[in-house]
């Protein structure tokens, strides 16, 4: 069975609660239930974090034994070279992804600090995203 950890940033504890318009009505536990269940071959482990550091020492934790990460970074995508730094440091491949179209947002969202270290990138489709990148890095 491949391994699998998504890792959530800042904010992203506030899923079904924050900015519904943009992020959903769900909690982002909601959402694992059912990506678990729409992927039973696959181990999937969450992770979620408002502190850089931790987000750095997770990618650190599993960044050499699992089959591949997805990353939303949440602000931090626009400002983290540690996290970049982070990414190039392990083994692992990193999809970053994004709920919302950050390019149809503020324009300090249009770019990523981040997305030259990852596989790939998903954006603004909700939290299909994150099924998006699974499917990705399972093949």
């Amino acid at each position: 069975m491949k391994k699998f950890q998504i890792i959530n940033g800042p904010n992203l504890n506030l899923l079904g609660k924050r900015e519904p318009e943009v992020y959903g009505k769900h909690s982002f536990e909601e959402y694992l239930h059912t990506l678990r269940t729409r992927h039973p071959e696959c181990e999937i482990s969450y992770f979620q974090s408002n502190v850089e550091g931790e987000l750095i020492n997770k990618l650190h934790e599993v960044g050499f034994d699992y089959d591949g990460i997805i990353l939303n970074a949440g602000a931090y995508t626009h400002t983290s070279i540690a996290l970049f730094d982070a990414i190039k440091a392990i083994s692992s491949p990193v999809i970053e992804v994004h709920i919302s179209n950050v390019y149809g947002r503020e324009p300090f969202r249009h770019h990523s600090m981040i997305s030259g270290a990852c596989k790939g990138v998903i954006a603004g489709m909700g939290m299909e995203s994150y099924h998006l990148a699974l499917i990705a890095l399972s093949s």
